[in-house]
């Protein structure tokens, strides 16, 4: 397992940046960036699952380890999630369950620092070392505007 870290600053304060991070409308458009039609399930609550998944309610289920809002809100991500429903350890999920990906925001002089650190298996870095830039420059945007 690799890590990889991404930081972006932006422009606006960080209890924006927290709404456009995680509410459903927002949430949806920066996550488009990894799979059109990406949505969350969840109350955002610390102990809370999240199922992470696309329009046909195909994807991953997670915990959210920490959070505390306007500030971390860290996953520990669990196994795949098939039609809505959250499917047993099998030996590829098993190779990164209790991976993490951790969300940090952090104030700055002119706006917030947003710090994204992910565990990460070697066959995805390419693709996700190419999508969070895209997605997070979303965040950006949508944050400042």
């Amino acid at each position: 397992m690799e890590k990889i870290n991404f930081t972006i600053n932006i422009i606006a304060p960080k209890e924006k940046v927290w709404k456009i991070l995680w509410e459903d409308a927002t949430y949806q458009k920066w996550t488009a960036v990894f799979s059109e039609g990406s949505r969350a399930k969840s109350d955002w609550k610390e102990g809370s699952k999240v199922h992470f998944v696309n329009e046909n309610d195909d994807g991953m289920y997670s915990l959210i380890d920490k959070c505390v809002e306007n500030e971390i809100m860290n996953f520990k991500h669990l196994g795949n999630v098939k039609n809505g429903v959250e499917l047993p350890l099998d030996e590829t999920t098993e190779s990164w369950n209790g991976s993490m990906e951790k969300y940090a925001l952090v104030d700055t002089d002119n706006g917030t620092s947003l710090n994204l650190e992910m565990d990460i298996l070697e066959d995805y870095l390419d693709y996700f070392n190419e999508k969070f830039p895209l997605a997070l420059n979303i965040v950006k945007e949508l944050s400042e505007n």
